[in-house]
């Protein structure tokens, strides 16, 4: 099998390829890196979920700065690989170059700075992200080791994104996967074998991220892809604007979902440590139901990029109006089958703990509900992020989390108690779509008149 192509060989690859066929062959490693991801970060729930409740509820507690880290990542991923797949599309391969060194060594630094502000303030912090006095001990073990590997989670995902926007994405898919695996080997090998407890999970967690950063980083120095040098590091403005550009809806998305989270820990702790672990086990459900469409969004991205570049504004509508279709029938699918068995497939993580089964089951079907909607919302988001349209990109990625959930959060709640919190993530998916469809319907209308 060959995982890459040279340059120019990509260039007549994405932009004269029939596109559902291209978006195919780009989504398949893309798809497998996403659902292996979530497959991880389960497992994690998973095997902790055999030592107690408190100890689900603080990964779930602790998945909130994890999605801090990931959004450094994804910022400065996205925003580099953004830029990278426009360059390429028009030929310009000196600035495509500069522009993936600088986005590596620059996400590498601020993660750097948060695992040692994260250790420096390591109990408050813990307090912040949502721990009760009986969760913090739990919380305060697993994020000090979590820690550890925050640079080279946010590196890893600057390299996994430039990859993908190079038209690479079999290469990213090998160092993510390969991660992946460590980590679910090692969970029960430390937990158990060794009696760590949760701090085996962290350790799994962070070794693996170093295991998929030296990964990533050899398969960066092969075939087509730009290889990271530290001479071609530019921190200019105008590179800097560039990645503020491409990567602020990804810093608002994951960022606004790192406070979400905080938030609704908080808003269910008021109904005991149950209520969070149900909760931590619907997000990590959530996130594997959409790694799916996500890995099949970022096989549409280098698509959306080359040819947008390129002035292909007709294959571009083709690929967006293709993905939605695919992931709005895959999702309504996957929401028939699973809203029947809500019970069941909560039970797999936390058995035993009636309490935690029942909020989890209530928020699993309010939330399923809503999911084929994510179809048109995020493959709108990562089309618009990729034609450096900021401003609708940023508004769009900061609804579901923030614009609407933040406010929903502190409302639903008080008007319905519990359930005011197992259905909020519904309502504000909701809200997201209604405002997704004007956002993009004015881009795609305006890529069709300049088609003309």
């Amino acid at each position: 099998m060959r995982y890459a192509h040279t340059t120019q060989e990509n260039f007549l690859h994405l932009t004269t390829r029939p596109v559902p066929r291209l978006i195919m062959s780009l989504a398949v490693p893309t798809i497998i890196s996403m659902l292996v991801t979530s497959f991880y970060n389960m497992a994690d729930t998973y095997f902790v979920g055999k030592i107690n409740t408190q100890a689900t509820a603080a990964v779930g507690v602790v998945f909130s700065f994890m999605t801090i880290i990931q959004a450094v990542g994804f910022f400065f991923g996205h925003g580099s690989g953004n830029y990278i797949s426009r360059r390429l599309g028009a030929q310009d391969m000196a600035n495509a170059e500069r522009m993936a060194s600088t986005g590596f060594f620059l996400a590498f630094a601020i993660g750097l700075l948060l695992a040692v502000g994260g250790w420096a303030f390591l109990t408050p912090l813990s307090v912040l992200l949502g721990s009760t006095p009986t969760i913090l001990p739990y919380t305060e073990e697993y994020l000090g080791v979590i820690l550890l590997g925050a640079p080279f989670m946010t590196a890893s995902l600057v390299l996994n994104n430039q990859m993908r926007f190079q038209g690479n994405a079999a290469y990213a898919m090998v160092g993510i996967v390969s991660g992946a695996v460590i980590n679910v080997v090692l969970d029960p090998v430390l937990i158990f074998g060794l009696g760590m407890g949760i701090a085996g999970a962290a350790w799994a967690t962070s070794v693996s991220q170093m295991c998929s950063f030296v990964l990533l980083l050899l398969m960066a120095g092969r075939g087509g892809n730009i290889r990271i040098r530290w001479r071609h590091f530019t921190p200019t403005w105008a590179f800097v604007r560039e990645i503020v550009g491409g990567g602020t809806p990804s810093l608002a998305r994951q960022g606004l979902a790192s406070v979400s989270t905080m938030l609704l820990n908080v808003s269910a702790g008021a109904y005991g440590d149950a209520a969070i672990a149900g909760m931590a086990i619907v997000s990590r459900i959530g996130m594997f139901i959409n790694s799916f469409l996500i890995g099949f969004g970022q096989g549409f991205q280098p698509v959306c990029g080359f040819n947008y570049g390129a002035g292909l504004y007709a294959r571009v509508r083709q690929g967006f109006w293709f993905c939605v279709k695919v992931g709005f029938i895959f999702l309504l699918l996957f929401a028939i089958v699973c809203f029947g068995y809500a019970e069941e497939v909560v039970e797999l993580f936390r058995r035993g703990d009636p309490a935690v089964v029942s909020t989890g089951a209530a928020a699993l079907r309010w939330q399923l509900v809503t999911y084929p909607l994510g179809a048109w919302i995020i493959i709108s988001n990562m089309m618009l992020q990729t034609i450096r349209k900021p401003v609708r990109a940023t508004l769009l990625s900061s609804a579901r989390q923030g614009l609407f959930f933040v406010p929903l959060i502190f409302l639903l709640p008080r008007l319905f108690g519990l359930q005011g919190v197992e259905m909020c993530q519904a309502v504000s998916d909701m809200l997201t779509f209604l405002l997704a469809i004007p956002l993009t319907c004015g881009v795609l209308a305006e890529m069709k008149a300049n088609e003309k």
